[in-house]
């Protein structure tokens, strides 16, 4: 038999023993099924975990200089059915610290129903999102959306307008996005994560699809400059397999100067009383730059180049100017105008129309707020003309939860005096109540009983919502579960939900996206869950607003299990009064 040389290749201090003890076994076994006849077969006693080792020593991959592989322990985020709901499936936490750039690569597959059910990135700033100090600095779509909540240590507000794609387009110019989801069916993602030490993060995923059509979606928000932030994938009618990730060092070490294009002034005053000087008043001033985002600007450096005579009656001009970068250095300004009118002083109020909602449902002791929307005060000045008064510029006051009839309390605050009026309303009680009345109440933190959904019968329920309005979701939503909560899906009120029984659903509705938000306080709210007893059920919200337009949202479908179903409400920065 001839002599048998060993050769190994290069490796590293950490992998070479293991990596020995492996060759060995192999080389033995190979003599004893080739039958060397001057060599006795060779027993090896390996213990049992010894591929393991080898196996775990091999995924430990270690710093290489400027780079630090991070170890995947979640290989498969999502069904690969894609039947994860909305924030049921998540990838690994990665945590970036300052400095530095995370990079991860995955293969994305979707449901293909919705331009969403795809990769959906979340950044935090823990790595715990049950911790109660859990906040997100935005949630990234890899259909150009996202949404954030202002970071108080930061001041980081998720702009959407900071997001840019190249994705297909139509012969109109507007996104492909039959293209985009056929494209995303089985896509090489990248994703890059630059946690600049200049306090910036800036994303850029792209998307290969095996039609040969690459994407590119950016991103950047600013961020804590020198505590770790943490990101992670959602899944939502979707799944991935991830292949790698790692860090490196940020390759943003300085953020290139913006100049301001644009000034706009809101909340200034639109009268003032003769003698009052003050024609700033509460304003502020939104300053937009080249690159696209916005910054309130300081009250310091802001300039008037035209200042209003205020020792005169009539109406006013006031040029507003701006000429600081994004940086703050000074170069060329911007500027805008508004106008107000000086009057003589008001010495009475009437309101001369009612507000859209003059009859408010309730529950508890607390006092409501008011909503103005629609109510005109006329004001009668001391020369005895009259004027509307601009809500703005009145003071209301919140509404006594009393049954019966009340009235709101609307108070001008003049140069000499105060003047007020009263606006009459009428509360009725009802029978329990979801969320705060002062708007704050968080996602996921308040909820009516479960109602029981017996096979073959339907439960309805009547509620009026009231809402501060800002976002479509800031409204009812409703949740199916089983009684022990096990949940088959949660749907919004604005033809959205998620959950494991959600992607059997067909959606119908016919919104009027132009005034959905606008129309949500006030609105009277009829939801009606039927359970067809065939393992679906169907979610039918009838929905009145306050100014008597009617709209419908429908869910047909949804899995359940008929044997076992409840529905529950859960709103958001709204609450709702349950009638009946």
């Amino acid at each position: 038999m001839n002599k048998i040389k060993f050769k190994f290749m290069k490796t590293t201090k950490l992998m070479r023993s293991a990596l020995y003890a492996a060759v060995l076994i192999v080389v033995f076994a190979a003599f004893g099924l080739g039958g060397c006849d001057k060599m006795d077969h060779y027993l090896i006693n390996a213990p049992s975990n010894l591929q393991s080792r080898i196996d775990s020593i091999a995924a430990a991959k270690p710093n290489t200089g400027d780079t630090t592989y991070v170890n995947i322990t979640t290989a498969i985020v999502g069904a690969e059915d894609n039947s994860s709901g909305w924030w049921t499936a998540f990838s690994d936490y990665f945590k970036i610290p300052s400095n530095k750039l995370l990079h991860m690569e995955f293969t994305n597959y979707t449901s293909g129903v919705n331009n969403w059910n795809n990769w959906n990135l979340a950044l935090t700033n823990l790595g715990d999102r049950a911790a109660a100090d859990y906040k997100e600095y935005f949630v990234l779509r890899s259909d150009a959306f996202g949404w954030g909540g202002k970071m108080a240590e930061t001041g980081s507000v998720f702009d959407i307008k900071m997001i840019t794609q190249d994705y297909p387009k139509t012969s109109d110019g507007k996104v492909d996005w039959d293209t985009f989801r056929t494209t995303m069916q089985g896509a090489k993602v990248t994703i890059e994560i630059d946690h600049s030490a200049t306090g910036n993060v800036f994303v850029t995923a792209t998307a290969v699809g095996t039609n040969g059509i690459t994407m590119v979606e950016t991103y950047q928000q600013p961020v804590s400059a020198t505590a770790d932030i943490v990101a992670f994938l959602i899944c939502d009618g979707s799944h991935f397999k991830m292949k790698k990730a790692y860090l490196i060092p940020s390759k943003v070490t300085a953020i290139p100067d913006e100049n301001p294009v644009s000034i706009e002034v809101t909340g200034a005053p639109a009268f003032l009383e003769f003698g009052n000087k003050n024609f700033w008043g509460s304003a502020k001033a939104t300053v937009t730059f080249a690159d696209g985002s916005s910054a309130q600007a300081d009250s310091t450096d802001i300039s008037f180049t035209v200042i209003p005579d205020m020792t005169t009656l009539g109406v006013k001009t006031i040029i507003v100017a701006y000429s600081k970068t994004k940086q703050g250095a000074y170069g060329k300004a911007v500027s805008n105008y508004y106008k107000l009118e000086v009057t003589n002083p008001v010495v009475s109020l009437e309101v001369t129309k009612l507000p859209n909602i003059t009859t408010y449902y309730y529950y508890g002791t607390d006092p409501i707020l008011f909503n103005t929307t629609g109510i005109v005060v006329t004001g009668k000045y001391s020369d005895g003309t009259t004027g509307v008064i601009p809500n703005a510029t009145l003071k209301f006051g919140k509404i006594t939860a009393a049954d019966g009839a009340q009235t709101a309390l609307i108070s001008y605050v003049g140069a000499t005096k105060t003047v007020t009026a009263t606006c009459p309303l009428t509360l009725v009680k009802g029978l329990s109540q979801v969320g705060a009345n002062d708007f704050s109440t968080a996602w996921w933190t308040a909820f009516s009983a479960d109602y029981p959904v017996a096979s073959g019968s339907s439960k309805t329920i009547t509620m009026y919502c009231y809402s501060d309005n800002l976002a479509n979701w800031h409204s009812p939503c409703t949740i199916l579960r089983k009684a022990d909560k096990t949940e088959y899906g949660v749907v919004r009120m604005d033809n959205f939900g998620w959950g494991n029984g959600y992607p059997t659903a067909t959606r119908t509705s016919d919104w009027n996206w132009d005034l959905f938000q606008s129309g949500i306080s006030g609105s009277k709210v009829v939801i009606t869950v039927t359970n067809n007893g065939n393992n679906t059920a169907d979610i039918l919200y009838n929905v009145t607003y306050a100014s008597g337009e009617t709209h419908f949202q429908k869910y047909a479908g949804v899995t359940v299990d008929s044997s076992d179903l409840n529905c529950a409400l859960v709103t958001e920065e709204s609450y709702l009064v349950i009638t009946q």
